[in-house]
């Protein structure tokens, strides 16, 4: 392996010279690999000419746009690390989030918005042609490069470490175990304060050699059009983005050709959408993985899609993992326990905050909070999370499972079970269902008796056609719960 990370992207500027690395739908530049590489000496040279050096951090705030690359790679050449701001969040927040970093400097478009002290760099009126000579300094494979927040079971943010060798062990991995080409095309929309952003299909096609287009959001208008006019190869998606895609009418229309496969991550997809997807001759391959480990751990193929519907798939090669019970003891087949993931994917650590990754990286091993089992063939299936868990009269529900219980239906598309207080059982499920129709809790009771326990039924029903949605497109589970403890008092 190589001493430092950013080597590729050097090694890919003569490789591949003329090739188009990216597409920045903001400018409309066509950026070739040398060029792409010029344009990172530039801004490495800028962030000199500030004093940023080995150890220092660089943050900017903005939506998905070209320098969220440049500067992550112009940052390596300088031992120093990046760190993408969540745009979503309040100025009172991201004002914490900056009191806590101090980073050099940050960066962002137009005025200034945060009251902090740190200097402020504003991207429109940057002009890199002034700056050319910088002495590198690069980020060996054990320096942080990358640091993205997550909120974990507390809700307080922690900064995960993304250090050399996490990143490239992912983008070897990833190019590997996916079978990507040198000559794919991918659309990339999911934000870049989230590590699906970086690390599921940009990075990796980068370190390929592949083409990655930037979008500054998701919008379904511009998947078709990507896919019709750049022959998108292969695409990344959460299950409510994909089910958008279906629900639209150009999902007929467009010519899907140039697609080798899809990529969904982040929940399970439905067995009915995975059916709709197959008759235009599509294919799912389903991922899994932590913004701390990875994330790219886990891989469903496509052609388990359908038999093992629900599954995460099998391990990735680089991944080494264990399910255990809550006395550390690894459980059977179809036992649930927490999965525990080793390997050089696993970050760093958490910035200023050794404790509380202590108390999740334990013996070599990352403790993700998910509840997971394994069948006979060794695929494993998410059950929930260890939060998510709730006790109904005395035995243990898990989420998860009744999740996918409810989506086999053909007409409910999604759905989200959290847990609200009962008198009589302790605690018993609320279910949300994303579908056109209205279900009573009877109807949904008769559905679910062949397939689930009695005391996994929900006891209460709410049809939507739309669900709250987090910046990465996932479901917000927190807003669903939320509402649940509201409705409950209307049943």
């Amino acid at each position: 392996m190589s001493k430092y990370w950013i080597e590729f992207l050097e090694v890919n500027a003569v490789k591949f010279k003329d090739k188009t690395a990216i597409i920045d739908q903001q400018t409309h530049r066509r950026i070739s690999y040398s060029e792409l590489n010029t344009e990172v000496n530039h801004w490495a040279a800028l962030l000199a000419s500030k004093n940023v050096s080995r150890g220092d951090s660089v943050a900017l705030l903005a939506t998905n746009r070209l320098e969220h690359l440049t500067l992550l790679l112009a940052v390596a050449k300088l031992g120093a690390f990046f760190i993408p701001l969540n745009f979503r969040l309040s100025n009172h927040e991201l004002e914490e989030v900056m009191s806590r970093l101090s980073p050099k400097i940050y960066l962002g478009v137009g005025e200034k918005v945060l009251n902090v002290q740190t200097e402020y760099v504003d991207l429109n009126k940057v002009n890199l042609s002034g700056f050319h000579h910088f002495t590198p300094d690069y980020s060996t494979m054990d320096d942080t490069i990358l640091m993205l927040f997550t909120s974990g079971s507390t809700g307080v943010p922690k900064g995960v470490m993304f250090h050399g060798e996490m990143i490239l062990t992912n983008q070897i991995e990833t190019c590997r175990n996916w079978g990507l080409l040198e000559n794919d095309i991918t659309l990339v929309e999911t934000p870049f304060f989230h590590t699906g952003g970086y690390n599921v299909l940009l990075l990796p096609l980068l370190f390929l050699g592949g083409t990655s287009i930037i979008a500054s959001s998701f919008n379904p208008e511009n998947v078709f059009d990507c896919i019709s006019k750049e022959k998108v190869s292969v695409y990344f998606g959460v299950p409510t983005m994909f089910q958008m895609l279906l629900e639209k009418s150009r999902f007929h229309e467009t010519d899907f050709s140039s697609i080798r496969f899809f990529i969904s991550g982040g929940a399970a997809c439905s067995i009915p959408m995975i059916e709709e997807y197959q008759k235009k001759g599509l294919m799912f391959k389903q991922g899994f993985g932590l913004t701390e480990v990875g994330p790219n751990c886990f891989l469903l193929d496509e052609k388990f899609a359908k038999t093992k519907a629900g599954s995460i798939g099998v391990p990735m090669s680089h991944s080494v993992v264990k399910v255990v019970d809550k006395e550390g003891r690894q459980v059977g087949v179809n036992i649930p326990g927490e999965l525990l993931i080793s390997g050089p994917h696993v970050c760093k650590g958490y910035f200023n905050n050794v404790a509380a990754f202590n108390e999740t990286f334990k013996e070599g091993y990352f403790y993700t909070g998910d509840l997971v089992r394994f069948d006979e063939d060794g695929f494993y299936f998410v059950v929930g999370r260890i939060k998510d868990m709730y006790i109904s009269g005395g035995e243990n529900v898990y989420p998860g499972e009744v999740e996918k219980k409810l989506t086999t239906h053909h007409d409910i598309f999604e759905a989200v079970v959290v847990s609200v207080p009962s008198e009589k059982w302790g605690e018993v499920g609320f279910a949300f269902l994303k579908t056109e129709k209205d279900f009573t809790i009877d109807q949904l009771r008769d559905f679910l008796n062949p397939l689930l326990s009695r005391y996994k039924h929900p006891h209460y029903v709410k049809c939507l056609k739309d669900f709250p949605l987090l910046p990465n497109g996932k479901v917000d589970r927190k807003e669903l719960k939320k509402n649940a403890q509201t409705l409950i008092s209307f049943f």
